[in-house]
């Protein structure tokens, strides 16, 4: 089944992941390029495709030193055994690096200057804990065209975080609800095997390990926020975490030539961005940007995937957009399920994808926000 809308169109053909693991859990011993190119190999097993044919693998990650440097998206492909002949390259937009891997990937088939391309991305954060490409004093410090526009205040996810929070008036307990729902959501979707088919076991690790059982509305009320003053605690913020993901993007001529059987249709693209202070509010103006560019509406998307970075990012978002949470990370979010920082934007495409075939769905929607004040969107169609 191909999509006639009279443009040269990019298709999703397969997409898995890992399960994520914990901090210092069951996959923070493996390389990095180890666990891309496992899900690498994944994927092009699954769905039949000849490695050689594949013109480039482009991988998302942060904090790109240590084991997770020098180009780990070559190293990925190259560690999974495959030709020499297809390169690599990385991608960092922060938290939505691989989801714009998936950008620049259908870009190029779209462009006609690549037909089959290996997207995803990268992060083990036990063993490169987040941040540690920065400079201690952060990445602006000494800038004089930044100081000069946005001063020498403080930076930070965290504060971000609580100043969201407080614009949009959004007290502890309704982030801690929403916080506990992720979880009992996460929980659920593993209890009922709704992973299973798009997780590919690395070693020991063979189910998602961040979700718990046994939190609770008093263990989430206990906890000390992150700033003096704040409401953002722990709870409310993305777990650290491991993982990798991988999805295929291929041309309508690769489909046949290959006979590769297309999934999904990419129907919308884009990057928005928005405030660098506030930093994770972009995903407001991105996705309303998107819908008015495709003229969609919330109540034509089937289903959301947004990166749960913290509480208050998704319920600010919903407040702004007025999406119904019934159709937001309806298998739970980063909260529950961690956010390897690299790999979580094809981890949230591959869930999205699975979950529209689960249900039946036609169109699914991601955003999330990242650092600098960026969001990405991608909009499918399942086919």
């Amino acid at each position: 089944m191909f999509y006639s809308g009279g443009r040269a169109e990019a298709y999703i053909v397969g997409a898995v992941r890992t399960p994520t693991g914990r901090r210092g859990g069951g996959l923070s011993a493996a390389h990095p390029a180890d666990l891309g190119g496992h899900v690498i190999a994944a994927l092009l097993d699954r769905v039949g495709a000849d490695p050689a044919a594949v013109d480039d693998v482009v991988f998302g990650c942060v904090d790109t030193i240590g084991p997770q440097s020098g180009d780990i998206a070559r190293t990925c492909w190259l560690a999974a055994g495959l030709p020499e002949h297809v390169p690599g390259v990385t991608v960092d937009r922060q938290c939505g690096s691989a989801q714009q891997a998936v950008h620049f990937a259908a870009q190029a088939v779209m462009s006609g200057t690549a037909d089959l391309v290996v997207a995803g991305g990268v992060q083990n954060m036990s063993q490169v804990p987040i941040a540690s490409a920065m400079a201690p004093s952060g990445p602006y410090a000494g800038s004089a065209g930044w100081e000069a526009r946005y001063g020498d205040q403080e930076v930070s996810q965290f504060r971000s975080a609580d100043l969201i929070a407080a614009k949009w008036g959004i007290d502890r307990e309704e982030l801690e609800a929403y916080a506990l729902g992720s979880h009992q959501r996460a929980v659920r979707a593993l209890d009922e095997g709704r992973f299973a088919a798009e997780t590919v076991p690395y070693g020991q690790c063979t189910v998602d390990e961040g979700p718990r059982r046994d939190t609770s509305a008093e263990k989430l009320a206990s906890l000390a926020p992150l700033r003096p003053g704040g409401v953002t605690t722990a709870a409310l913020s993305s777990q650290i975490a491991d993982g990798a993901s991988a999805v295929l993007v291929a041309s309508e001529a690769a489909l046949r030539e290959h006979g590769l059987r297309p999934r999904a249709r990419v129907h919308h693209l884009s990057a928005r961005g928005d405030d660098p202070v506030l930093m994770l509010t972009a995903p407001i103006p991105a996705t309303a940007r998107a819908l008015r560019k495709t003229g969609l509406r919330l109540d034509d998307i089937d289903l959301i995937e947004i990166n749960e970075a913290f509480a208050s990012v998704v319920l600010a978002w919903q407040r702004e957009l007025g999406a119904d949470l019934g159709r937001v990370n309806v298998n739970g979010g980063a909260i529950a399920l961690g956010h390897p920082l690299g790999s979580t934007g094809t981890r949230l495409l591959t869930t999205l994808l699975h979950e529209l075939e689960r249900t039946g769905g036609r169109y699914g929607l991601q955003t999330m926000c990242e650092g600098g004040g960026q969001a990405n969107v991608t909009v499918i169609e399942r086919l």
